[in-house]
């Protein structure tokens, strides 16, 4: 039994890692490497790189103040470096295991302030929700006023449509939708009785008080303006970078918009850090906007590296300062 749970963890850990690293090499391996390095040693501002990173922090850190304003809505009390700590440790988490960070965050407030785990996952619902508005809302922005981009990005990479028609063009993605639509209907009709059945829903109660927190908040307004800094701060974040390299720097705050969407989109894709998928958003973005292969695979190898490594040490303080700070309990 823990030769399988070992062997399912590897799996879940080296699997995406792979897939991420074959697109790599597959978007690299025919580029000019020389050229690339050439940029890499020459051709970056890494002092303005470094600068950046204070936005990422601060918008994490306000993502941690946020998802404590969720929490105590619901009458829970929690510690505030609590929060900020589980939030900055999570993303160290996703480095190895992806998405596996969101529950190891809720795990440690349950351990360390003693509030029900399931409550507490309706709120990262909410959390996570509110995330995806905010990348929704500014991808269509983006759409709307510059859908000559789009045409321009598909048109160059094609396939990217082709994949996503043909599931919906596959029988059995409907298939199978039915199929769980019924399945859950007959077992909360008709199966409430079963000891899992009950478990499920109570589990599935927990998680809707938690998801409640959005109406019971008294604040929404702090909530608003704390999702517009964390999402504003994640632009700065990326776009404050352009400046750093020749190539990007007089490519404008449209330009940097739409590479940063583009860039926030490939992280969806449940692969350590968006290694693979990011790369190719922002290469392939940056390249409608007239930027050369090599400078574009150049700029989103260093920016990508350096804010993953900077995200993996900033988890990292977070997840052994957690313990620290909580020695007592």
């Amino acid at each position: 039994m823990e030769f399988k749970a070992i062997t399912r963890t590897l799996f879940k850990i080296f699997l995406p890692l792979i897939l991420g690293f074959l697109l790599l090499w597959y978007l690299y391996s025919k580029m000019d490497f020389s050229e690339i390095w050439r940029v890499i040693r020459q051709g970056v501002r890494y002092d303005i790189i470094l600068f950046s990173l204070l936005f990422g922090l601060a918008a994490n850190i306000v993502r941690g103040l946020r998802w404590g304003l969720l929490i105590r809505s619901l009458g829970d009390k929690v510690k505030t470096g609590n929060v900020i700590h589980a939030v900055l440790g999570n993303y160290a988490v996703n480095l190895v295991l992806p998405r596996v960070g969101e529950v190891w965050r809720c795990g440690m407030i349950t351990k360390y302030d003693k509030i029900p785990f399931t409550r507490l996952l309706g709120t990262l619902v909410i959390d996570r929700v509110s995330d995806t508005i905010m990348v929704g809302l500014i991808t269509l922005s983006i759409f709307l006023f510059n859908f000559s981009f789009f045409q321009n990005f598909f048109a160059k990479n094609p396939t990217l449509l082709e994949g996503f028609y043909s599931m919906f063009h596959s029988i059995w993605i409907y298939a199978i939708g039915v199929v769980l639509i019924v399945g859950i209907w007959v077992a909360f009709k008709y199966m409430n009785n079963f000891k899992l059945v009950k478990k499920i829903q109570s589990l599935l109660h927990n998680v809707w008080d938690g998801m409640k927190s959005i109406w019971l908040l008294k604040q929404k307004w702090l909530f608003l303006l704390q999702t517009i800094c964390i999402w504003g701060g994640y632009f700065l974040y990326f776009y404050i970078t352009f400046y750093a390299f020749d190539f990007t720097r007089d490519l404008g705050i449209t330009v940097g918009l739409i590479a940063f969407t583009m860039s926030s989109i490939a992280v969806a894709i449940p692969v350590q850090g968006g290694i693979g998928p990011w790369h190719f958003m922002v290469i392939a973005t940056l390249m409608c906007f007239g930027v050369e292969e090599n400078d574009a695979a150049a700029f989103a190898l260093v920016v990508h590296t350096v804010q993953t490594v900077w995200t993996g040490l900033t988890g990292l303080f977070s997840v052994i300062a957690l313990p620290i700070s909580n020695k007592n309990k």
